[in-house]
C-alpha cells in the first residue's frame, strides 16, 4: 500500500473557546468525508456529547459543530501534514506540526487543552508554550483502535466539563 501525504482540517474554534480538543491527524474516512471523527466506530462524538450534555452522535455534522461552538469547545489537530498509509497513528511519518502557540494566543478564554490520544499528546505538548491559567490533559484516544472500554474512556473525558462551567 502506498504511503500518502495527508493534511488536516482548519481549526474549528471561536474567540470564546474555553476547551480545545486536539487530535493527531484525521483518518482516511474523516479525510474522505471532510469531517472530524467521521468513522462510525470512533467514540469521539459520544464522549464529547456526554461532556456537553447533548446527543452529538445523533446530530448531522453541521449541527455537531454548532453545538460544540455554543458550548465553547474547539477542535483541531496537532499535525498539519504527515505521511501515512493507514489511519493508524502508529503509521504517521514525517509529521509537520501546526503552530499551536499561535492558535492558543488567539483564545483569551481558554481554560483547558485536551489531547485526544498519545500521539496527539506527544507531538502537541512540544508545540505549546508555557501557559498561565490553562490546564493541559492527555485523554485516552476516542478511536476504536484504543481498546480501553467506553466507560473507562468516559470517566476520563467527563473531567473536561469543568473547563466549561461558568465561574
Amino acid at each position: 500500500m502506498a504511503t500518502l501525504r495527508h493534511a488536516s482540517f482548519a481549526p474549528h474554534v471561536a474567540r470564546d473557546t474555553r476547551l480545545l480538543i486536539l487530535g493527531s491527524l484525521p483518518g482516511a474516512r474523516s479525510l474522505a468525508e471532510r469531517q472530524y471523527y467521521a468513522h462510525p466506530t470512533n467514540q469521539f462524538w459520544r464522549l464529547v456529547g456526554e461532556v456537553i450534555g447533548q446527543p452529538l452522535a445523533a446530530l448531522p455534522y453541521g449541527d455537531r459543530l454548532a453545538a460544540l461552538r455554543a458550548a465553547r469547545v474547539g477542535l483541531w489537530d496537532v499535525i498539519r501534514t504527515a505521511e501515512r498509509h493507514t489511519s493508524s497513528d502508529s503509521q504517521i511519518r514525517d509529521a509537520e506540526a501546526h503552530d499551536l502557540a499561535a492558535l492558543v494566543a488567539t483564545l483569551p478564554d481558554l481554560r483547558l487543552i485536551a489531547f485526544n490520544g498519545g500521539k496527539a499528546a506527544a507531538i502537541g505538548r512540544r508545540q505549546l508554550p508555557m501557559l498561565d491559567g490553562v490546564d493541559v490533559v492527555d485523554l485516552p484516544s476516542s478511536s476504536a483502535a484504543n481498546t480501553v472500554g467506553y466507560v473507562a474512556k468516559l470517566e476520563r473525558w467527563l473531567g473536561l466539563s469543568e473547563a466549561l462551567v461558568n465561574e
